[in-house]
């Protein structure tokens, strides 16, 4: 529960003031420019980055002692207040007030949004930084647009690092909003070489938290393409640690340039006490916390096949049942994974496979957001994402900037598979991709995600697929007619196939 304000005193802690053990309580002006609730460590590290960047910031915890610690440590003799409740948070504010949460997802964000409103007034602002689900945040604009209020839900991506020194800002919801937090968000934000900063409005409702969302799908599945080219590496040539650390160096170098390329490569370096590679005693069940299965779900409900994240996903899925894996392992029998041959030449391979995938997933995220944008309303930016992406956020990369310039060409590009740029590397790549999918399948490797990506790609530069025969099918057994190549597009036919079938036909529609 949440301490109801005491009108008889202040509990207001200012850090600019000398530090004397808990600190002086003062009572203290309107004069903060921001406030934020939930001091994890994201959320400490977002605050410091603000006051470094000039703008006074107001805090509160539900756990008053995570308040102390910080104005005692990271945040003192800063612009920086503590306030004992939620109706002195507010008070400590410039109007518009602007109060950012930072907490868990979901029904806490809805219970402190209810706690907040007595205290606030038309024309202030509630921004939801966490990882919300868009859907929440539609909802969330819509009521308190009712009330007077303003909302924002924006994502925030780069971690520990990237809150503290410049994270990427996706931030949407109430237009009228941006303007009083633009220059906050901006000045936070990470820049890229020419000062652009990794922030920009996204669009109304829940725009900002799918964009985010489409972000955290696709880091779920470039981090599951680094995981299998690491597999090949380990497994099919025998590489070590050490070894594969300097192979993560050298893609970092050129066209794989990347945050997660860079951190792989540290990791795989990384010895434990004992001098023994840390990476190899990590029990191999992987986590997660749910967006890049929403960004599954939400591509199956608008009918978009964004095959190689759903891979990503479930292939931590299937980690997780370690222990049913270690049981199959010695009962289920497949084929030697050695791979001989020319280790240099199938590394460079797996080099061209990893980003030509890449490529595909990218594209497949982008075809997502368009057909969002398309369903809710949005008007999206997709040079402009790909920007927001290129500095601060876990999936920053050079990759990025090629995006920026395939939609500054045609800003309505229908699919980066068909950019020039982007078609020229897939063909280059497309040999050393084959092989080792080819490879792998014949060593019994998994690689469901480099797999996937190739017959996306195959499937979409296929002119007739078999899905003739399937709606064939369809109206076989289920009267739930088909098309015809000799008639126009949206007229319906069914067949009495066996003969002892009738002429009535079910309903037609598309998922």
């Amino acid at each position: 529960m949440f301490t109801k304000s005491n009108p008889c005193r202040s509990d207001v802690r200012r850090s600019i003031e000398p530090a004397t053990g808990n600190q002086e309580r003062n009572m203290a002006t309107a004069d903060y420019d921001i406030a934020l609730i939930g001091l994890a460590v994201m959320g400490q590290n977002l605050v410091l980055n603000m006051e470094d960047h000039g703008y006074g910031v107001a805090v509160y915890n539900r756990t008053r002692s995570k308040v102390d610690d910080f104005l005692n440590g990271s945040g003192k003799n800063r612009k920086i207040a503590g306030a004992g409740s939620l109706a002195e948070l507010v008070s400590l504010l410039k109007r518009p007030r602007k109060v950012m949460l930072l907490i868990k997802a979901g029904d806490p964000v809805d219970e402190l949004i209810e706690q907040l409103l007595p205290h606030l007034e038309p024309g202030d602002i509630v921004i939801d930084g966490g990882n919300s689900l868009y859907q929440d945040s539609i909802r969330r604009t819509q009521a308190l647009e009712a009330r007077g209020l303003l909302f924002v839900g924006t994502g925030v991506s780069g971690g520990e690092e990237g809150a503290r020194h410049g994270p990427s800002i996706m931030p949407g919801g109430s237009n009228d909003a941006w303007p009083h937090i633009k220059d906050i968000f901006q000045s936070i934000a990470a820049k890229v070489e020419d000062g652009t900063p990794c922030c920009d409005w996204v669009g109304e409702g829940g725009a900002g938290h799918y964009v985010k969302m489409v972000h955290n799908g696709i880091e779920y599945g470039d981090m599951q393409l680094i995981c299998e080219a690491y597999h090949l590496m380990s497994v099919g040539l025998g590489m070590n640690p050490e070894q594969m650390s300097e192979v993560f160096a050298d893609w970092n170098r050129g066209e794989l340039d990347s945050f997660l390329i860079e951190i792989t490569r540290d990791i795989l370096a990384f010895k434990d006490e004992d001098g023994q590679p840390l990476v190899d005693k990590i029990l191999d069940a992987a986590g997660q916390k749910g967006t890049g299965k929403w960004t599954v779900i939400s591509s199956a409900e608008l009918g978009m096949p964004i095959t190689l994240i759903a891979e990503a996903v479930y292939s931590r899925c299937i980690s997780a049942r370690h222990e049913e894996r270690k049981t199959s392992s010695r009962r289920l029998k497949g084929p030697k994974p050695t791979i001989a041959g020319n280790h240099a030449k199938f590394l460079d391979d797996i080099q061209g496979a990893l980003y030509a995938s890449k490529i595909v997933s990218y594209a497949q995220g982008y075809m997502l957001l368009k057909e969002a944008a398309q369903e809710y309303g949005w008007n999206l930016n997709y040079g402009a994402i790909a920007m927001m992406w290129r500095g601060g956020c876990i999936i920053r990369s050079q990759f990025l900037g090629r995006i920026k310039e395939a939609y500054a060409k045609r800003p309505k590009l229908n699919n980066l598979l068909i950019d020039a740029f982007f078609k020229k590397e897939i063909r280059r790549c497309q040999r050393a991709w084959r092989n080792v999918v080819a490879t792998a399948a014949k060593k019994g490797i998994p690689v469901p995600a480099m797999s996937t990506a190739l017959n996306f790609y195959d499937s979409y530069r296929t002119e007739r697929l078999p899905a003739n025969l399937l709606q064939a099918q369809r109206d076989y057994f289920g009267a739930h007619t088909y098309e015809r190549l000799d008639r126009p597009r949206g007229e319906f036919f069914h067949t009495n196939w066996t003969g002892r079938g009738g002429d009535v036909s079910s309903s037609t529609y598309n998922v």
